[in-house]
């Protein structure tokens, strides 16, 4: 019989992942950390005691490591308190924060510290901080500063970022950038599309699409950006103007500063299934090289986007059916490391930019990103589901693996010793999405009435139930900083 002592909290589930096993368990919690793992029906005091639904699985909080809440600054995008909800919502109990589209962006300690302060008091999941690498602070001391103050890593644009506060590096920045970082270290993740590219892309489009724009060198590019590009409403116009070749060209950038400096780089959201030979060679060299993809390059597919659909506009791009399962398979063998969601919010006018109705768009001036936090976990377990792929290979891609790429070895899994980072979740249940009933701040999705499986019951970041009314969660730091969180 399991030690009586008082406990925080127990969770007793016929189905539990722990350490990656399915087992009958009762999961115990003290202090915010699981502490206990015993039988089902062991005798464990606790002052509270939950017991899920045969309907129900135990799994751990999945790891978001790829978020965009853009507070300070632009907080009507979105903001700490509102995609916190949103993510203990999906099931995610940490997110890391990407460092630009807030104002100022986390490109030094100071702003860091702004970052922080917006974070602390209303953030209801665990929150960490990328840093940022733009021009101005190559070579200043800010990288080393930042990494010292607990940031996970850098992010580095290679093409316009579309907002002015944070540029792109040129192939010769990234270059430096990768050197100064390897002297600690440190780990460049990098929004990988070639500017010039971009420009050459643009030019072939120029005055078939009859947009008007500038060119896409000069347009903004990320996931997170506006995206101008040759083709007004045209979806096929907006995928043409960002080619295969833009992630490739790019990609083999990436690797050429891997091999010349030896140090760390993370290629984020992946759309282009073209560059998995690049990456399987890089990775076959033994070049520090991990990559991700995103919850909207494996639901959605360019043969079911229709003009002015802006909600699903992001940069690199939704590319074609078979180009989405090539991404599937490439998960599947370990080529693509992680998922993570890419949540990039902003208001419905601007997603909806160019439009004559409020619901369609122009993809030359809309907005481009994915609100997708609060629906990550369960779109990507619908398509695995589909495939005949198990659910702990979707909490090894979503917990575990984002987990370990920024260090936190005490998230994404159950175990003794671990954060009580629990999620109760049943997995047959079918939901509609009506994007009214989701927790991010503005209401608009690519996912609006979306058909998925997975409903989450319940939320515990260090083992308190996620929600309104619960006290701040943490804020996060790397874990080998030598800083207190």
């Amino acid at each position: 019989m399991a030690d009586a002592a008082r406990y925080d909290l127990v969770v007793r589930a016929r189905r539990a992942l722990v350490e990656g096993e399915w087992r009958e368990a009762s999961v115990a919690v003290r202090d915010g950390r699981v502490v206990l793992i015993g039988d089902l029906d062991d005798d464990v005091s606790a002052g509270v005691d939950v017991a899920l639904p045969d309907d129900q699985v135990l799994l751990p909080g999945v790891v978001d490591s790829h978020v965009h809440v853009n507070e300070p600054g632009r907080t009507e995008w979105e903001g700490f308190a509102t995609a916190t909800r949103a993510a203990a919502a999906g099931g995610v109990t940490t997110i890391v924060d990407m460092p630009l589209n807030s104002i100022p962006p986390t490109t030094t300690v100071d702003a860091l510290e702004q970052k922080r302060s917006a974070a602390g008091p209303q953030s209801v999941v665990d929150v960490g901080f990328w840093g940022g690498a733009i021009p101005a602070n190559l070579g200043t001391g800010d990288l080393r500063a930042l990494h010292e103050a607990g940031v996970f890593g850098f992010k580095a644009f290679l093409s316009p970022s579309g907002v002015d506060e944070f540029p792109h590096l040129s192939t010769e920045q990234l270059h430096e950038a990768m050197a100064e970082l390897a002297e600690f270290d440190g780990l460049l993740i990098v929004h990988a599309e070639d500017p010039d590219g971009l420009d050459a892309a643009a030019a072939a489009l120029d005055g078939t699409a009859g947009s008007g724009a500038e060119g896409a060198a000069a347009a903004p590019s990320g996931g997170s950006s506006t995206g101008a590009s040759p083709g007004g409403a045209a979806y096929d116009a907006f995928v043409r103007s960002r080619p295969d070749v833009v992630e490739r060209t790019a990609i083999e950038h990436v690797v050429d500063a891997l091999r010349a400096t030896g140090g760390r780089a993370h290629v984020l959201h992946l759309s282009s299934a073209t560059a998995l030979d690049t990456i399987r060679a890089a990775k076959a060299e033994g070049l520090r090289l991990t990559v991700e993809t995103c919850p909207h390059y494996l639901t959605f597919d360019a043969e079911h986007i229709g003009d002015g659909a802006t909600q699903f506009k992001c940069c690199p791009p939704i590319r074609g059916e078979a180009n989405r399962e090539l991404l599937w398979q490439a998960l599947v063998d370990g080529t693509i490391d992680v998922v993570a969601s890419d949540h990039s919010p902003s208001t419905r006018e601007l997603k909806f930019a160019g439009g004559v109705d409020g619901a369609h768009g122009d993809f030359d001036v809309a907005w481009g990103g994915i609100s997708g936090l609060e629906l990550s976990f369960r779109a990507v377990w619908t398509g695995a589901r589909q495939r005949g792929i198990a659910l702990e290979t979707v909490v090894g891609w979503m917990a575990q693996g984002t987990a370990a790429l920024v260090g936190l070895t005490s998230k994404g899994r159950i175990a003794v010793g671990a954060d009580a980072d629990l999620v109760a979740f049943a997995p047959e249940a079918p939901v509609t999405i009506d994007v009214d009933d989701l927790s991010h701040r503005n209401p608009v999705t690519a996912y609006d009435d979306a058909r998925l499986f997975g409903e989450v019951a319940a939320t515990w970041v260090g083992g308190r139930l996620a929600g309104p009314s619960a006290p701040p969660a943490r804020l996060l730091v790397r874990p080998d900083a030598g800083v207190a969180p």
